[in-house]
C-alpha cells in the first residue's frame, strides 16, 4: 500500500486489523461517509502505543481484530444488514450490566452513547448521552482525540464460544472537549469484556464492563474556554475519518 493516494487506497483496500472494509465487490455496502474509513493514523497511534504486540493468528490477535472490526462497521457503515462481524438477530450490547441493546439500537444511538450512558443523577452527569445524536458523539471525540482513540486487547481469558477479556482504550487528549481546551496528556482507561459468539464467530452479545468516570475526568482537567476558540478549535478536530478504535 506504499506510496498509493488516498483515493487509490480507498479503492484498493485493505487494513491489517479491521476486516470487511473493502470485500463487497458489488459495491452494494452503504458507508456513512461515502466510502470506507482509512486508519492509519489510529494505527500508528495504535502501534506506537500498544502494550502487547501479540502473534499472527493467536486467540488474543483474533479477538482484538474482531473488536475493531465490529466497532468500525458500528461507526461507518449505516445498515444492519451490511454488517458482517456480527449475528444481527441476536445481537445484544451490554453495558455495566444495564439493559441489552439490539443491532439496530446500537447503530441508532451510536457506539459512544451506548458506553456512555449512565443512570447517575443529572449533576454528576458530565457527558449527556441521551441529548447526544450519533453524529454528534463522534464530532465530540474526534475533536478531542484528532490522531484517533486507540484500543489493545491485554489479556484473554477463555476462548470461544464465549470469550473473556481485559482491554486498554487510549489517545491524546489535543482539541477541546465540550468546552474544555486539552492538555495534550494521553488518556487511557481499562475495562473487561465477555464476548459470546455463534458458530461462525459472528458476535451475538457483547458485554463491557468499566468506569466511565476513568475516561471523563481525564478530559476536564483542560481550563474552560470561550465558545469562539471551542468553534475554532472544533472545526478543525472533526476532519478525522478514522478513529477509534
Amino acid at each position: 500500500m506504499e506510496g498509493l493516494t488516498l483515493e487509490e487506497k480507498i479503492k484498493k483496500g485493505g487494513d491489517k486489523y479491521r476486516s470487511f472494509l473493502h470485500e463487497e465487490a458489488e459495491n452494494t455496502t452503504q458507508w456513512r461517509h461515502g466510502g470506507p474509513p482509512i486508519y492509519d493514523a489510529v494505527n500508528q497511534l495504535f502501534e506506537q502505543g500498544r502494550t502487547k504486540v501479540w502473534e499472527k493468528g493467536s486467540l488474543e490477535e483474533t479477538v482484538q481484530n474482531a473488536i475493531k472490526s465490529w466497532e468500525m462497521e458500528l461507526s461507518h457503515k449505516t445498515r444492519v444488514q451490511d454488517f458482517k462481524s456480527i449475528n444481527p438477530q441476536t445481537f445484544k450490547l451490554i453495558v455495566n450490566g444495564r439493559e441489552g441493546l439490539s443491532a439496530e439500537e446500537t447503530l441508532k444511538v451510536g457506539s459512544y452513547n451506548a458506553l456512555l450512558k449512565t443512570t447517575l443523577p443529572e449533576e454528576y452527569k458530565y457527558y449527556k448521552a441521551e441529548e447526544e445524536t450519533f453524529e454528534s458523539s463522534h464530532d465530540v471525540f474526534r475533536s478531542s482525540f484528532p490522531r484517533g482513540f486507540a484500543w489493545e486487547v491485554i489479556s484473554v481469558h477463555s476462548g470461544p464460544p464465549i470469550i473473556s477479556y481485559k482491554f486498554r482504550h487510549w489517545g491524546y487528549f489535543e482539541g477541546p472537549y465540550k468546552g474544555h481546551s486539552p492538555t495534550g496528556e494521553m488518556v487511557d482507561f481499562y475495562g473487561m469484556g465477555i464476548l459470546k459468539v455463534d458458530e461462525s464467530l459472528r458476535a451475538e452479545d457483547v458485554e463491557i464492563y468499566y468506569d466511565p468516570a476513568d475516561l471523563i475526568s481525564q478530559l476536564l482537567k483542560g481550563p474552560l474556554i470561550s465558545e469562539q476558540q471551542n468553534d475554532v478549535a472544533d472545526d478543525a478536530g472533526v476532519a478525522n475519518t478514522g478513529g477509534c478504535p
